[in-house]
This record gives structure tokens, sequence and C-alpha cells, in this order.
């Protein structure tokens, strides 16, 4: 069975950054593109960026262009989000993904995913 476990997150002032890591548990998913999406309350889960099997692609959502970066270590299995002017917006509890095609993760279809890790954006 196979977990992704994230950490990293926390509160930070809007203007701030910080970096999110996931890796998995259990096996390794060298071959599965990965991403994270992110949910504020009240509202649906959205794509934020993901990241092919290796890490020679990245995709954005539109929000993040510009501020957010992806990008994989694959001789640690780690898959990180750096995320650069934060702002309150970006609140959300924001999920590691993974899945066997980028297709998949832009559309929510992943086939492991994390518990969550809360971001918090004060203004």
């Amino acid at each position: 069975q196979v977990q992704l476990v994230e950490s990293g997150g926390g509160l930070v002032q809007a203007g701030g950054s910080l970096r999110l890591s996931c890796a998995p548990s259990g096996r390794t998913l060298s071959l599965y593109g990965m991403g994270w999406f992110r949910q504020a309350p009240g509202k649906e889960r959205k794509f934020v960026a993901a990241i092919n099997w290796s890490g020679g692609n990245t995709y954005y959502g539109d929000p993040v262009k510009g501020r957010f970066t992806i990008s994989r270590d694959t001789a640690k299995n780690t898959v990180y989000l750096q995320m650069n002017s934060l702002k309150p917006e970006d609140t959300a509890v924001y999920y590691c993904a993974a899945a066997t095609s980028i297709l998949r993760l832009q559309t929510g279809r992943g086939d492991y995913w994390g518990q969550g890790i809360q971001v918090t954006v004060s203004s």
C-alpha cells in the first residue's frame, strides 16, 4: 500500500515563501507523474502543479504561474513545491498526488493521494 506523506506546511505572511515536500512510503513511484492540488474551505479541489516522471516537464495552474515551482529529486524519491510571493488566496489544504500520466493528474484522477497539509497565508 502506497502512502504519500506531505510536509512543510504552516503559517506565513503574505509575500513570504514555503516549500512543501511529498514522499511516498511503501514503494518508489519513479515512473509516476506527481502533482499538487489544493482545496480552500467551501471550494472544490483545484489543480496546482504537476511534473512528469523524469522531471523534464512541468505544468501549472494559472493562479500560481510564475510564483510556484514544482521539482522532484529522484534520488530522494521526493517531490517539492516551492511557493513564493504567497497571497492570502493561496490559503488551502494542499494535497500531493501521483498518477500514471500527467493528463490524469491535470484532471484530478490521481492514483495515490496524500492526507493533505494546511498552508495559511495571513494578510
